[in-house]
């Protein structure tokens, strides 16, 4: 019997990771947990997000799940160490694979950030960054109104461009040729933010996606392993709060209705 993948965030956010995921692996049986009682997590301190982080891999690692994809920047960035110590599985985070792509992507060593203030504060791409190549320039800025205008579904038009205007000035004044989205709520902008960063620059830039490359790198992983039976793509979605409201809005992130789809209001 296959064993499925583990995901899990704070919320919504993840569900990029998941929808990436399943594009990439869609024979993959996946266990989705997003901790909806107790987001944010960028506003916690360090001692909680671990703790947190390691209550919802215990939950997950009752479906026997063969590996965990930590689908949360601030995890990813205060707990990944705690959650590799802690478990038999491996266990792969978000801020690696999108600073490797963006590493990857660009040409004149100019990389702006877009995250979340935790991340941006945090530090953990620039770190991330610069274990790859310590010569290239990191810009990191805060976009936080990005998040309320993801799941509220407002990811074009007006509003969207002049937020996307005021947050992509000091990346503009840099001359960044690459921009990596730090928060996975910030796909569903990925194409306001490109064009609106391509008018500003004068020239195209690349947007790179981490939802997208955790994907990758997991593809890449998932072959070093020993080969397993394979799943039927099924998708289990556990919830700690407002599984409804939850339900509502997740298809957005998704990137299909959750209709169908197993979804369970669990506490930790």
């Amino acid at each position: 019997m296959a064993k499925p993948i583990g995901i899990f965030d704070s919320g919504l956010g993840g569900l990029t990771v998941t929808r990436a995921v399943r594009e990439a692996l869609p024979s993959e049986d996946l266990v989705y947990l997003g901790d909806t009682a107790r987001v944010p997590y960028g506003t916690r301190s360090a001692r909680t997000v671990v703790r947190y982080a390691l209550g919802c891999a215990e939950r997950l690692m009752s479906f026997d799940i063969k590996l965990l994809v930590v689908a949360c920047n601030t995890v990813s960035g205060v707990a990944l160490e705690a959650l590799e110590q802690k478990l038999s599985i491996p266990v792969i985070g978000v801020i690696s694979p999108g600073a490797s792509a963006g590493v990857q992507a660009t040409r004149s060593g100019r990389i702006g950030i877009l995250a979340t203030a935790g991340t941006v504060a945090s530090g953990a791409y620039e770190r991330a960054i610069h274990r790859e190549n310590e010569a290239i320039q990191v810009f990191a800025r805060p976009a936080p109104l990005f998040v309320p205008l993801a799941e509220e579904g407002w990811v074009t038009g007006e509003v969207p461009s002049l937020a996307t205007e005021r947050y992509l000035q000091p990346l503009v004044d840099a001359d960044v040729d690459t921009i990596v989205l730090g928060c996975t709520h910030y796909p569903l902008l990925s194409e306001t933010i490109h064009d609106v960063a391509r008018d500003l620059l004068g020239h195209d830039v690349v947007i790179v996606d981490s939802a997208k490359a955790t994907a990758s790198a997991l593809t890449s992983l998932l072959e070093t392993q020993p080969a397993e039976p394979s799943g039927t793509g099924s998708l289990r979605v556990l919830v700690t709060d407002l599984p409804g409201q939850f339900a509502a809005v997740a298809s957005r992130f998704l990137g299909a209705p959750l209709e169908g789809f197993d979804i369970k209001a669990i506490d930790l």
